[in-house]
């Protein structure tokens, strides 16, 4: 028996238990087996990743209310941030782990889920009616949790626990144990949100679900899958989030590697890679990812506005992460990140409560009780470990990835994404817009961040700044007023500020772009309506008339600009309308254009050769202009 795992088995009964983690990483035969001091801490930038011969490997428990580092909503239930300094650490392979863990049954009484099946569903009409339905995000994860309850020692039940999931469960990028005084957890998450190493960092949006039947999975059940929009949609959509994420961290942006299946006991996901190179601490790459859009939603920071309003109580460690930052073996100080997203895992705190949560993705086509039976299934892998649910049998195994037709399905979805994220980019050897400068203004979605990258491959130097913090348009020869959630007849103080800004750039005479939602405030002051959409175009990629060219968009809207039948100049300010029938969809005049759908998308495939049209339609002389000041509240 090895040293340091056999004093962790010994001393989890007692009554001051070792601190520890064990896990097995996706890939290794091996398992790490580590231990060391605790100590909380109150934001990531206080991890103590020291140089020299004081370097520490540090594996750190992070909570889901540290989004507040970032300024997002998130209640605080007090959750501690908290490192587990390693001191010590040990190499085994995953083969003699399963021999020496602990094997018997944890007794345990469940209380079932905190929010019943029909009070979910009642929250899924809400969420896809009131919030995607009036415009607030494409998509939104609310999460439900099943409680129980054990009298067995937290940290003596997750170490056996882990065993049944080292045996049992397949496909998961962690599987682990980890025990802390006040909290221990134990699980197999399927999904990396972020590492970092030797500068290279690497993102693993998973999203879309192939619930197994019970018989196990068959190759037209999966190609089914491969073939659902909504599922199809729906990873499209995270995978647009991460590349936002990746556009703030990456100064060259991101690439997209993939699709794969990812195949586990009781159900597939699709997924995508996304790689690009940063010179950022790896703390403050976690920071600035905090955190996967498949646990929250889209855009971000309304995401967690809504999380804020419909789920009851704080998250803990649910859809945070674990990040170990271990020390790079090169001697240059520096420490690699790998962070998995704490999803898939049991908690428990020193009175032997067990939460097991699990949220389903809301999109414009989701069903309630689709998405109800989505919760359900998502957790049952933990909870049939924790024998809290019956075992299914275990059907014969089946590698969906050899089936046939399986890669050619996945192959098929790259058709819809811009070659621009898919490619390698390299450096533009003759950008059209070299020496001159951009501003972006973010109006609340950080879809600008991939704008502001595609600007700086046309040669333009870029910066973004939030709509609340500008204080200088003068100085850049071309503004972007970039995209957002919401309403933009409702007039709110984002609303009314972007209204200004833009007034005042437009009197001023200098180049103007407009996206989506401003767009929409644009064309608003232009004299057009704004109306709903019959259907919100959430995540959905269409081909439109952008002033004589056909255009391939990506579009995440829920409002749009309408004009009369034949109408083809605004009211005011004189701009062409380009439109598919009523709806506008993009606005041109001397020093001023607009699109609404989204150029920098990964579903926009002619997205950056419009983008390069609309600059250089707005960089035309334009005479000054004062447009009609009663046109927003």
């Amino acid at each position: 028996m090895t040293s340091l795992l056999a004093r962790i088995i010994a001393s989890s009964s007692g009554d001051a238990p070792l601190p520890f983690a064990v896990i097995r990483r996706n890939g290794s035969d091996d398992v790490d087996v580590i231990t060391g001091p605790i100590i909380d801490i109150e934001n990531l930038a206080e991890i103590p990743l020291e140089s020299g011969p004081n370097a520490h490997d540090v594996l750190v428990l992070v909570p889901y209310r540290q989004l507040k580092e970032r300024g997002y909503t998130a209640q605080d239930d007090g959750t501690p941030l908290r490192c587990l300094i390693v001191t010590e650490r040990e190499t085994v392979s995953a083969r003699e782990v399963l021999e020496i863990l602990p094997r018997f049954e944890v007794p345990t009484d469940s209380l079932g889920f905190d929010t019943p099946d029909d009070h979910y569903a009642e929250t899924v009409r809400r969420v896809i009616n009131d919030e995607i339905g009036q415009g607030e995000g494409a998509n939104f994860v609310i999460r439900r949790s099943f409680r129980a309850t054990t009298s067995t020692a937290p940290a003596a039940a997750v170490l056996s626990w882990l065993r049944t999931l080292l045996a049992t469960e397949q496909g998961a990028y962690w599987t682990f144990a980890v025990h802390t005084p006040g909290h221990s957890l134990v699980g197999a998450t399927p999904e990396r949100h972020v590492s970092v190493k030797s500068g290279l960092v690497t993102m693993n949006p998973i999203s879309g679900t192939f619930r197994h039947p019970i018989g196990g999975p068959t190759r037209a059940g999966a190609l089914r899958f491969l073939a659902d929009t909504k599922e199809t949609e729906e990873l499209f959509m995270v995978v647009d989030e991460e590349m936002k994420m990746m556009s703030a961290v990456c100064p060259d942006g991101g690439r997209i590697l993939g699709p794969y299946l990812k195949q586990m006991s009781k159900l597939s996901h699709t997924e995508y890679l996304l790689e690009g190179r940063t010179e950022l601490d790896p703390r403050e790459v976690l920071r600035a990812t905090m955190f996967a859009p498949t646990v929250t939603g889209s855009p971000m920071e309304n995401a967690c506005a809504v999380i804020d309003r419909y789920e009851e109580g704080g998250r803990g460690y649910y859809s945070g992460v674990l990040a170990f930052f271990e020390s790079e073996a090169s001697g240059n100080d520096s420490y690699s990140l790998d962070a998995p997203i704490l999803i898939r895992a049991a908690h428990i705190d020193s009175k032997g409560l067990i939460k097991v949560s699990a949220g389903a993705t809301l999109v414009r086509m989701s069903t309630p009780e689709g998405e109800v039976e989505e919760t359900r299934t998502k957790a049952a892998g933990v909870l049939s470990a924790l024998g809290l649910i019956p075992k299914d049998p275990v059907p014969d195994a089946v590698d969906l990835n050899k089936q046939p037709g399986v890669t050619a399905a996945l192959e098929t979805r790259n058709e819809k994404l811009a070659s621009f994220w898919t490619d390698s980019q390299g450096a533009n050897t003759n950008p059209p817009f070299a020496q001159r400068t951009a501003l972006v203004i973010d109006c609340g979605d950080q879809f600008t961040q991939m704008l502001a990258h595609q600007l700086r491959y046309l040669g333009m130097t870029t910066s973004v700044t939030r709509w609340d913090s500008v204080s200088d348009l003068s100085s850049f020869d071309l503004v972007v007023f970039g995209p957002g959630p919401g309403d933009p007849r409702q007039g709110d103080a984002r609303i009314t500020t972007v209204g200004e800004l833009m007034r005042a750039r437009l009197s001023s005479g200098k180049a103007l772009l407009a996206v989506c939602l401003s767009h929409q405030i644009l064309s608003l002051l232009a004299g057009l309506r704004v109306e709903a959409l019959p259907s919100p175009h959430q995540g959905v990629r269409l081909e439109v008339d952008v002033f004589g060219a056909r255009a391939a968009i990506g579009f995440y809207n829920t409002f749009s600009a309408v004009r009369a039948a034949g109408q083809v100049s605004t009211p005011e300010l004189g701009l062409e309308i380009s439109a598919e029938e009523t709806v506008v969809s993009a606005l041109r005049g001397d020093g001023v254009a607009s699109i609404q759908g989204h150029l920098e998308s990964v579903l926009s495939t002619d997205g950056l050769t419009t983008l390069e049209r609309l600059i250089r339609m707005a960089f035309e002389t334009a005479p000054r202009r004062e447009p009609a000041m009663n046109r927003l509240g």
